[in-house]
């Protein structure tokens, strides 16, 4: 038997990993979620082929030609320790298990071929600093793996530091994100299809200022994807 092989049975055993949705013991060949608990993720039909209720959250308010979401969020349940975990709890592999995941089902979506470049919604310096990461990194690098694209968080910055969304209704999370995100070197963009991706679409309001960052940018497509979105 592979001596490595031995020596990783051997620390599973000593300190098992245990399952982000229910905390039970994983066995071999389980990741991050036993096999009961993945099968009872919520998966959305979100897709880049028909048109969507987050689609939906769009109209009216920016151009976007497509936006696709992974997961449905709720407050309690299998979903909401993923994102947690990821974002609080410095579990980045999280993001990198949802974005091959992800990647996988749409690499071969064709409205994703001119995909050059793969940018995360970007997080204030300062909380980026406090967090030690952006947690749609890994998500981000994944997809734009699987797609042949350019990840990149350099190009898309956030200005002002906005205090938490989570508790604020849509206009109040307009406000709170209007003017707060700036795109470098916009000429760069210019002609090219992007894709921004994000962890949870509530109201579209932080993705929506996102995208008005590009309004100067001539003949781009802009495209979105989520690991999850507040039905």
């Amino acid at each position: 038997m592979n001596l490595s092989k031995i020596l990783n049975d051997a620390l599973t055993y000593i300190v098992p990993e245990l399952c982000f949705g229910c905390n039970a013991v994983l066995y071999r060949g389980e990741h991050l979620l036993c096999a009961f608990c993945r099968n009872e993720l919520p998966l959305t039909d979100f897709n880049f082929r028909v048109e969507n209720p987050a689609d939906r959250l769009f109209y009216g308010r920016c151009r976007v030609e497509k936006v696709s979401a992974m997961l449905y969020y709720a407050e309690n349940g299998i979903v909401r320790n993923l994102i947690h975990h990821l974002k609080y709890r410095k579990q980045e592999k999280i993001g990198a298990w949802l974005g091959d995941w992800f990647g996988q089902q749409i690499q071969g979506e064709s409205s994703l071929h001119g995909i050059s470049i793969v940018l995360p919604v970007p997080l204030h310096p300062k909380k980026k600093r406090k967090r030690g990461y952006n947690q749609c990194s890994r998500f981000g690098s994944a997809i734009a793996g699987h797609l042949g694209a350019v990840y990149s968080e350099k190009h898309l910055i956030k200005t002002t530091r906005t205090r938490t969304q989570t508790t604020k209704n849509r206009w109040k999370r307009w406000k709170n994100t209007e003017e707060a995100f700036r795109l470098r070197h916009p000429w760069e963009f210019e002609g090219r299809d992007i894709l921004i991706v994000d962890d949870v679409l509530t109201t579209g309001a932080t993705l929506e200022a996102c995208v008005h960052a590009f309004n100067s940018v001539r003949d781009k497509r802009l495209f979105i994807a989520v690991m999850t979105v507040v039905p």
